[in-house]
């Protein structure tokens, strides 16, 4: 039935992956997905999809294939995007440590059992700096205990590229931002892609760029994806009166640093006393540039996405075009799980691309099932990107607060504290 094309979805959510791969012309033969709600969406839209709902740390891969109707070797790919908040820049990171940290041990677990000719493991950008044990930055500097190895930055990836190696598949990662693949939308996303046979997978070209330089289009804005979109529902939550007080006074692409000095303290809450950028704290979007990561909640603190004209957070359906699901693609369950099941998605757009490169691979192999391409040895783990190989290969060991935040503000001892790091 779906022989050559076959799908295994893991952490499915709203399908975002799996609708772009179809794009492609392929096939999702079955979905593993934990959320009741999303799997419900999953049901909505494809009935006939079977569906295994709950935690996949109790789903056997016998069982998957079975559903399926697959033999192991028999799936073309193996799809999924791990649980990914332990990996997040925001919040409290206990990255690979915590439960939902080493989910993708579950994914790779599959990709054993099923043999798929292809994978595709998404996650966030956070995936390439985190340490697999995380310490609070309060934790780190002068006065605290030098870091364990484990505790650096960049030992999390480290792991994970050690055990997609033991796959013995051809690995290459890479970050990439789904803007450059058409999709209204800067989003940052870590892809290792995986190939059993050893074909010649790369990562997606991109057709779009910031300006349309080199024969490339230029990124999809705002305007033009939802800017005469009709919304007569308005489904979405609401701002609270102290959010509106502040975001009447910002027009289309300002955020909090625009508001009057006095009422920075108000806007930023605690995060005033901290560093960074901050740049999602009373934010109006814009009409003339993609949106920014679309989040599980656009009335957060931080992550506010604000109308660029109207008083009032995206819609569903605004989110929903943004992520470019088709029009008639209905969401289960209350307006925030809705939000989170389209946030939490992949764009259309960026898994189109990658089915696209994967449709391009398979088309180039020749007729005995052998890549045309020379033979790369298998379990060679790459990054697809000579520039982000450079940084990650460059990048610090830790990261520490500014000075002001240090339990002690002497440099020498800094200095010392980081050189114990490094040693």
């Amino acid at each position: 039935m779906y022989e050559g094309r076959a799908i295994i979805s893991l952490f499915s959510g709203a399908m975002g992956l799996d609708l772009g791969l179809e794009r492609a012309g392929l096939t999702t033969a079955v979905a593993v997905e934990v959320n009741p709600k999303a799997a419900e969406t999953i049901r909505l839209n494809k009935p006939d999809l079977p569906v295994i709902v709950g935690q996949i740390e109790g789903v056997s891969s016998k069982d998957i294939l079975r559903l399926a109707r697959l033999k192991r070797g028999g799936p073309c790919i193996v799809t999924g995007g791990p649980c990914c908040q332990s990996f997040s820049t925001a919040g409290k990171r206990k990255s690979i440590s915590a439960p939902s940290g080493g989910l993708f041990r579950h994914f790779t677990r599959v990709v054993a059992d099923t043999r798929p000719r292809f994978f595709v493991m998404e996650n966030v950008k956070g995936i390439l700096s985190a340490a697999a044990r995380h310490r609070p930055l309060n934790g780190r500097g002068p006065g605290n205990p030098p870091l364990a190895p484990d505790e650096e930055l960049g030992s999390a990836l480290e792991i994970i590229l050690e055990e997609l190696s033991e796959l013995n598949y051809r690995v290459v990662y890479g970050l990439l931002n789904c803007a450059d693949y058409g999709v209204p939308q800067k989003r940052m996303r870590v892809i290792f892609l995986g190939s059993r046979d050893g074909e010649a997978i790369h990562l997606p070209v991109p057709t779009h760029s910031r300006d349309g330089a080199d024969g490339k289009l230029p990124w999809v804005t705002l305007g033009e994806s939802i800017g005469k979109l009709q919304d007569p529902d308005l489904e979405c939550v609401e701002f609270t009166e102290d959010r509106l007080k502040l975001l009447r006074q910002l027009k289309a692409g300002q955020n909090w640093t625009h508001l009057p000095a006095k009422l920075h303290r108000e806007a930023l809450g605690a995060a005033y006393d901290s560093w960074g950028g901050r740049c999602g704290f009373c934010r109006r979007l814009a009409w003339n540039k993609p949106a920014p990561t679309l989040t599980t909640s656009p009335i957060g603190r931080a992550t506010t996405l604000c109308h660029p004209t109207e008083l009032r957070p995206l819609s569903i359906r605004e989110y929903a075009t943004l992520q470019q699901f088709p029009d008639d693609w209905r969401f289960s369950g209350s307006v925030q799980q809705k939000y989170i099941q389209i946030g939490n998605a992949v764009p259309i757009g960026l898994g189109a691309a990658i089915g696209n490169m994967f449709r391009q691979v398979m088309e180039s192999t020749a007729s005995d099932g052998l890549p045309k391409n020379a033979k790369v040895s298998l379990g060679e783990v790459k990054c697809g990107d000579p520039a982000l190989e450079e940084r990650l290969a460059n990048r610090p060991k830790t990261q520490l607060h500014p000075a002001r935040l240090l339990k002690s503000r002497d440099p020498e001892a800094k200095r010392k504290w980081l050189e114990s790091v490094a040693a």
